[in-house]
């Protein structure tokens, strides 16, 4: 299709590209086919087109989907033999695609493989015509070249789709869609990095203030949970710079929609992320999913009369004099109550030798006792103040967190908890909140 020449769009070069590959991450698989469409704003002035042998396998559901089988590549050159001809066909144009993100970031790795360092603007050719063509139920390919009367030839394949992009552009060109093209391709302008089906305007209404965010997916279930200083800027994050990880690869193909809950502190944030990702359990955090393998002290009397102290793993129904992350810092901790209250190693389960005595029954609980006491005096109550948050430690237990009214009494506990949130304790929230009190301790309030 040739439009009317325009001296805006006769100074841009495009080069619409289509690749089909041998499965989502550039890191891991290879390319299969890649066809360029080479466009300078008024009509298609050439096209390159060639088959790929990834030097892997091409998983049947693709090939069956493609075409293009094993045996079909495996006399196609190598992505390296090609790449210098790619890397000139692209050097000085805007890359334009359909899901601009997934084409872009597959060639870029290669080529980068090849020892060519692509550096150039993109276009995606959804958020286009999300922008010139509304309303449309879907902006796939297929749908879209339906709406739009596209008539594909050899889908799936990457002449066919380069082809049927091109002709998108050139409606979009058609429809006044140079201004917008402009306006896109403005450093400042982060649109063409995002995941091709979250709206634009989501991740502009993000305020510049701390808080918790959430990616969800195409059915609305919660991906991926992120704490920040800055909500707008770390979320653009995740989309910008030069990673090619597939945790990224797969935020760009599957977040459609972010949702946030503001913060008053980037610490308070910290706890509530931590809160979040134990509660929703997103399947692209990673950090704070390992199992917490928690260990206890208990006590407990047995027949004959002792009160005894014990290590074992935190149980659900049973609480523990004091709890640890680590087995060993438990033992430590009970051998420190041994030596300093007199017990018997041998009733704490920690000298597994024979015993011809044994202490009398009474004195002994006594010191059993003394010994729980400490431990009860070592979980003191304590808030920390982080300007208008209150973060509550009751009896060195994380019960909750608010912003209650300036004018409560913060010793008056019952009052501040009717303001505060409960949210329940792990072994993250511990180790920031002793980590916080260490290196800001003239924002920890004691309360006797």
């Amino acid at each position: 299709m040739k439009l009317l020449p325009n001296l805006q769009a006769l100074f841009m070069q495009f080069a619409i590209v289509d690749i089909e590959t041998t499965g989502g991450f550039p890191d891991q698989h290879g390319m299969t086919e890649i066809a360029i469409v080479l466009h300078n704003g008024a009509e298609v002035e050439g096209k390159y087109e060639t088959l790929i042998n990834p030097h892997q396998p091409i998983p049947p559901y693709i090939a069956n989907m493609t075409g293009i089988s094993d045996k079909m590549v495996s006399a196609a050159p190598s992505f390296s033999a090609v790449a210098p001809q790619i890397f000139n066909l692209l050097k000085d144009r805007v890359f334009v695609a359909h899901n601009v993100n997934f084409d872009y970031s597959f060639v870029k790795y290669h080529l980068q493989q090849a020892g060519y360092q692509l550096n150039v603007s993109k276009l995606c050719t959804i958020r286009l015509s999300r922008k010139v063509f509304p309303g449309f139920k879907k902006y796939g390919l297929g749908h879209l070249c339906r709406e739009l009367d596209i008539q594909i030839t050899n889908r799936h394949r990457a002449g066919g789709d380069a082809l049927a992009t091109a002709q998108i552009l050139d409606l979009v060109l058609q429809n006044n869609g140079m201004r917008l093209i402009k306006e896109l391709l403005k450093r400042d302008n982060h649109s063409q990095t995002l995941p091709a089906h979250l709206p634009e305007q989501q991740v502009q209404n993000l305020p510049q203030l701390p808080g918790v965010y959430y990616f969800h997916d195409q059915k609305d279930k919660v991906i991926y949970v992120g704490k920040a200083k800055n909500l707008k800027k770390r979320v653009l994050s995740h989309f910008t710079g030069l990673d090619l990880s597939k945790k990224r690869q797969e935020l760009l193909r599957t977040v459609h929609r972010i949702s946030h809950v503001e913060c008053p502190t980037e610490f308070v944030a910290s706890l509530f992320e931590s809160v979040e990702i134990k509660r929703l359990w997103p399947a692209h955090n990673k950090s704070q999913k390992r199992f917490e393998q928690v260990w206890g002290i208990f006590m407990f009397e047995d027949n004959r009369g002792y009160l005894r102290l014990a290590i074992d793993k935190k149980r659900k129904y049973l609480q523990p004099i004091m709890s640890f992350a680590l087995l060993t810092d438990a033992h430590r901790m009970l051998w420190k109550l041994v030596k300093n209250f007199e017990l018997n190693a041998a009733l704490c389960f920690l000298d597994l030798t024979t015993q011809n005595e044994w202490p009398e029954v009474d004195s002994y609980n006594e010191k059993i006792k003394q010994a729980v006491q400490w431990t009860l005096e070592q979980k003191e109550t304590f808030i920390i103040r982080d300007k208008s948050a209150c973060v509550l430690v009751e009896n060195g237990v994380f019960y909750g967190m608010g912003t209650p009214d300036e004018d409560i009494s913060l010793a008056e506990l019952d009052l501040l908890k009717e303001q505060l949130t409960s949210y329940p304790e792990n072994e993250v929230i511990r180790s920031m909140i002793r980590n916080f009190t260490e290196r800001y301790p003239a924002k920890v309030i004691k309360i006797a």
